[in-house]
């Protein structure tokens, strides 16, 4: 039994030991997460940008209500232009929603299985991609195909690539992440070749496939495909902790949206309408019905509350990978969240 000399040691190096774990708390997050709930959404933002977000917007689709728009911070902080909820944000990620809608459509024409394997489709990358015969469609839209994600590279970031050549290149030649169809693992590789899949299949770009199918059905003519088509000045600045540059000229390749064009194209895929008839029962087989998106300078959450009828699109115009910045965007996100819920409540 220790004597009590040893236990009066152990009671200090304990507490020495709990003041020091203090150090690695994150405090910016803990503060976040307590501060008392504001009354209004523009509160919140205003809050979120005190506590180190450039700028931020939101927009809040309440079934059988006028939307709400909301925006605080900068637009662009050097030019000191107020952020404003019109502004085109980058979607990252988002993306993806689009290109699995496509590719529904696709399937259900008949012009693409889900069951063909990437060999069949790509022959040429089937010796650069591990288990190339037994990887279906259907994996790489469900991320359980196993191939390597090319941001996961140890290259992508110190040696940037400078096209979709080089940008794919870094998930090929790899060993696969698991094998075919075993486990989960988000790539953003697979949807850089469903994709090219869809280019080919149709004969012509899929970001026009996704406007003739999509956008233009849904009346969403503030969606863009290419930073190419789009007026730079209404394109929110983007920027990453302790970088000096905005990054909203990096053409990603990605879409481009008002958070009101995502708001109405999540509620029609959630409520069907952007599908025809037999296609929602495969996109449901297939993929989800929400998403998040991140770049250097884009963080956005678009998601629908069912219990509610309620969409909820967010978005801010500072990243840091390596800090705090992802978390703290998801927990202004939930009290946004709180606040449509209490507010409805009462």
């Amino acid at each position: 039994m220790p004597s009590p000399k040893t236990k009066q040691i152990l009671r200090i190096l304990f507490i020495l030991a709990s003041i020091g774990s203090l150090y690695f708390v994150p405090w910016p997050l803990v503060k976040a997460w307590i501060m008392p709930l504001p009354d209004t959404v523009q509160e919140q933002l205003e809050e979120g940008v005190a506590q180190g977000f450039d700028g931020m917007i939101v927009y809040v689709d309440q079934g059988g209500k006028p939307a709400e728009f909301y925006a605080a911070g900068w637009h662009d902080r050097e030019k000191k232009i107020p952020a404003y909820p019109e502004a085109l944000f980058k979607i990252a990620s988002i993306t993806k929603l689009y290109v699995a809608v496509a590719t529904t459509k696709l399937v259900k024409e008949g012009r693409l299985s889900l069951d063909k394997t990437v060999a069949e489709y790509f022959p040429e990358l089937a010796g650069r991609i591990e288990n190339s015969d037994r990887i279906t469609l259907r994996m790489m839209v469900q991320h359980r195909s196993g191939i390597p994600n090319f941001v996961d590279h140890p290259d992508y970031w110190t040696n940037p690539p400078k096209n979709k050549e080089e940008t794919l290149a870094y998930g090929l030649d790899l060993p696969a992440d698991f094998e075919p169809g075993e486990s989960y693992g988000y790539s953003n590789t697979n949807y850089m070749l469903i994709s090219d899949l869809i280019d080919k299949t149709v004969g012509y770009p899929h970001q026009q496939y996704i406007r003739e199918e999509i956008l233009t059905p849904l009346g969403l003519k503030n969606t863009y495909t290419s930073l190419s088509e789009v007026n730079m000045d209404e394109v929110m600045s983007g920027y990453y902790v302790g970088v000096d540059q905005d990054f909203k000229t990096e053409d990603t390749g990605l879409m481009l949206a008002t958070a009101e064009d995502v708001g109405i194209f999540l509620r029609a895929l959630n409520d069907g309408s952007v599908f025809e008839e037999g296609e929602q029962e495969i996109y449901s087989s297939i993929y989800v019905y929400e998403h998040t998106g991140l770049l250097p300078g884009y963080q956005s959450i678009a998601k629908y509350f069912p219990d509610i009828d309620t969409v909820v699109i967010q978005f801010n115009n500072t990243s840091n990978f390596d800090g705090y910045d992802w978390s703290l965007a998801e927990i202004i996100y939930g009290r946004v969240l709180k606040i449509v819920r209490r507010n409805m409540e009462g």
